[in-house]
């Protein structure tokens, strides 16, 4: 058996096996401990098949096993939903950079236009790369030289084919027809429902991972898109500066506004708007958000556009960009005040946190646009820019927004402020044992809302699944649990009132 067949064997197996796996765990919702393992066998299969080909964890390409195994385990940690689509995203890039890695690509040292090429390339190889190894001349059918063997593949590969069309076209007659449903379920005795999850969860997991592990230990696409070039398009200096030049005017007239209106206080915006200050802080804040996401992709394409002129067209652009970015600085601090005001006034929640925390990531993305690009080493941003992403994430998950989101608003609720209790019960189990904790701060309208949301959703379960296992979860339930005597007598205030 030569090398390439008997690693296109062992991609099948690990691929047959991640499938069996993932229909032992990712069934089970929410995940927590089984997405970990499930996450942690697949980098064991990355390991493991990975010496044959050691392109994908050479040099840099080893940094990519930490968010692998971080963003995994971090599904152990809490339960917020935004947090876990967070945890998810950055798999999909750390997976697809090893993709590319193992390709050839570049990591530390690339563009936006590679770094989009390695995430489709992955993509591509996850949903399609199967496609080769079970229909195209691969070198582990050689193995079967006897045309019996071939035979007996080709009508296991037409009933693995076959199957899903069955249970289609079955599903479709069973629901025309009550007398041809109540045959088959006789017949068979077969809960086609849970049928159907089981196959379409197994088949899935071990049809996308075997097209992902092909596209590392096996694909090639990189190395054919590599040499074709984009055309070559280019601006002069004179029209980057012409736009580049306006826009700072522009930023810069909005900066004397802020420092004049919204920084020089309440009353003059009163008597100027008619609105309050925390009315005019609220009609913004999402708006300079988008105006600092825009003008990041902006500069880097007007850097793209100038290409290699003379130094004195370098130095202009580096002198318009670093304006524009001490502008925005200015503007993301007016936003960050807007949003201080707004959620003084209206209390946390999550669309106000997550977009204050993109903004953050924001400001660290245009300092490291300062040192990289405008320095000439553009080569270097995409990296640092991911990097720093990475870091958000970590950072959110020590904050652990759900649980600051409960504290806050409930020490706003002890201020006397506006509490809204069937919101707060709306989070995750992060937010449960501060929301416990904080009852005593509460009028008792909140604590009865509080206290009747509580025991709604987070009542310990009669036979909770191990597969399921999460920190929060647990803690929630605990929390719950411990004082379910005091939550049910505030829970029922409410009604005898």
């Amino acid at each position: 058996m030569n090398k390439r067949a008997q690693l296109e064997l062992s991609l099948l197996a690990a691929a047959v096996f991640m499938g069996v796996l993932g229909d032992l765990l990712l069934r089970t919702l929410p995940w927590g401990l089984n997405f970990f393992l499930w996450m942690a066998a697949l980098l064991a299969a990355l390991l493991i098949l990975g010496p044959a080909r050691p392109e994908a964890f050479a040099g840099s390409g080893r940094l990519l096993i930490l968010p692998l195994i971080l963003f995994s385990f971090l599904f152990l940690w809490h339960d917020s939903p935004v947090l876990k689509m967070l945890n998810v995203l950055a798999l999909l890039v750390a997976l697809s950079l090893i993709a590319w890695r193992a390709q050839g690509g570049r990591i530390r040292f690339a563009g936006i236009v590679e770094y989009v090429l390695g995430s489709v390339i992955a993509g591509l190889n996850a949903a399609f790369g199967l496609f080769p190894l079970l229909l195209g001349k691969a070198e582990w059918k050689k193995l079967f030289g006897d045309r019996g063997p071939k035979r007996a593949l080709a009508v296991a590969r037409g009933l693995l084919f076959f199957f899903p069309l069955l249970l289609l076209f079955g599903g479709l007659f069973m629901a025309a027809d009550a007398v041809f449903k109540e045959l088959v379920q006789n017949t068979l005795r077969l809960n086609l429902r849970l049928l159907f999850t089981h196959f379409f969860v197994a088949v899935s997991c071990a049809w996308l991972v075997g097209g992902y592990l092909r596209g590392v230990l096996l694909g090639d696409e990189w190395a054919k898109v590599a040499e074709p070039r984009l055309p070559a398009l280019s601006l002069g200096i004179i029209e980057i500066s012409v736009v580049l030049g306006l826009l700072d005017l522009l930023f810069l007239f909005f900066v004397l506004v802020q420092f004049r209106y919204f920084f020089g206080g309440a009353a003059l915006v009163q008597a100027t708007t008619g609105l309050t200050y925390a009315e005019y802080a609220r009609r913004g804040f999402f708006e300079l958000v988008a105006v600092a996401a825009l003008a990041l992709p902006l500069l880097l394409i007007a850097h793209w556009l100038l290409g290699e002129e003379n130094p004195k067209a370098q130095r202009l652009f580096r002198g318009l960009a670093a304006a524009q970015i001490l502008l925005l600085f200015v503007i993301m601090i007016s936003a960050f005040q807007r949003m201080r005001l707004y959620q003084a006034e209206y209390g946390l929640s999550v669309q106000r946190l997550y977009p204050t925390a993109f903004m953050g990531w924001l400001a660290m993305v245009f300092v490291w646009f300062a040192v990289t690009v405008l320095r000439g080493r553009r080569e270097q941003f995409w990296f640092g820019a991911m990097i720093a992403g990475f870091v958000l994430i970590v950072v959110l998950h020590v904050l652990d927004p759900d649980a600051l989101i409960a504290r806050t608003n409930i020490a706003r609720a002890r201020a006397g402020r506006r509490f809204d209790a069937r919101y707060v019960t709306s989070l995750s189990a992060d937010a449960v044992p501060e929301l416990v904790a904080g009852l005593a701060d509460l009028s008792p309208q909140d604590r009865c809302g509080v206290a009747a949301g509580l025991l709604g959703r987070w009542r310990p379960p009669a036979d909770g699944d191990w597969r399921a296992w999460n920190r929060s979860r647990t803690q929630a339930w605990s929390a719950v649990g411990g004082h379910e005597a005091t939550l049910r007598a505030l829970a029922c205030t409410e009604q005898k009132k």
